[in-house]
């Protein structure tokens, strides 16, 4: 029950903490240490870590009981009430956390965000017990912080693939243009390949022909060369024609014969 009580008043202290509270000699003041020069930054998606320094300057011992907090509009010191507006309630962690007379305490405090990237009002807040159980709240943190995306890497594999679909598309259409338009403007010279090559070495590599052995061919198209090989089928033509006829000589001075009748 008591735990229920505590954290009940630790909610109602939050979203009421312009209002005034008993005097109390306990100082509270909040660091941030991963905070930049040019102000403190909320990554979404990623803890933020607040230091929270409690210092008791009472003359009896105090008790930290909750640390919480809350993002409100740009606008939250105005003074009209209906001019600020909350965003979003931060975790409430429990401490109970006794602090002794004139000594002092460092808190850890951790909480996440998931926002869209504005400038808003962190409000920090610890509840305190006296020794005799008062609840009392003292404010930590009140000041504009901004609420940024987390820092994309070239190496996420999402960035990757992107970039490999990316460059796909660019070569794709690059050689649809080659292979459309600048190839018929460009016409390529034909070089000599392996056939080339091997039709040189055959016309390189044939022997002379003795002329003794060539043998004349007589054809309708006339007198032909060819070398001692035969590069006919003599088995089709009939052995009359194989066999040269033998030239007749005609004398020049001779005449003929008349007949007499």
């Amino acid at each position: 029950m008591g735990f229920l009580r505590f954290f009940t008043l630790a909610l109602l202290a939050l979203r009421a903490v312009a209002e005034d509270s008993p005097n109390l000699a306990v100082k509270v003041s909040t660091s941030f240490p991963s905070s930049e020069i040019f102000g403190i930054k909320l990554v979404n998606g990623q803890a933020t870590q607040a230091v929270l320094s409690v210092s008791n300057e009472e003359a009896e011992p105090v008790t930290v009981v909750f640390v919480g907090g809350s993002l409100w509009s740009s606008d939250f010191t105005s003074p009209s009430p209906q001019g600020a507006r909350i965003v979003r309630n931060l975790t409430t962690l429990r401490y109970d956390i006794e602090i002794p007379a004139g000594q002092s305490e460092s808190i850890q405090y951790k909480f996440a965000t998931e926002l869209q990237p504005q400038d808003l009002k962190l409000n920090l807040a610890v509840v305190l017990k006296t020794s005799e159980g008062t609840p009392i709240t003292v404010q930590a943190f009140n000041e504009t912080v901004a609420i940024v995306e987390p820092d994309t890497s070239i190496f996420d594999p999402q960035i990757i693939f992107l970039y490999l679909f990316l460059a796909g598309i660019f070569g794709g259409t690059c050689y649809f243009i080659y292979s459309t338009w600048i190839t018929t403007l460009f016409p390529q010279k034909r070089r000599g390949g392996k056939d080339a090559s091997r039709a040189r070495k055959s016309t390189s590599g044939n022997k002379s022909v003795d002329p003794n052995d060539q043998v004349s061919v007589l054809g309708a198209d006339g007198p032909a060369v060819t070398s001692g090989a035969k590069a006919y089928d003599e088995s089709w033509i009939p052995a009359g024609h194989l066999q040269r006829p033998d030239a007749r000589r005609v004398k020049s001075g001779s005449r003929p014969k008349s007949r007499n009748g």
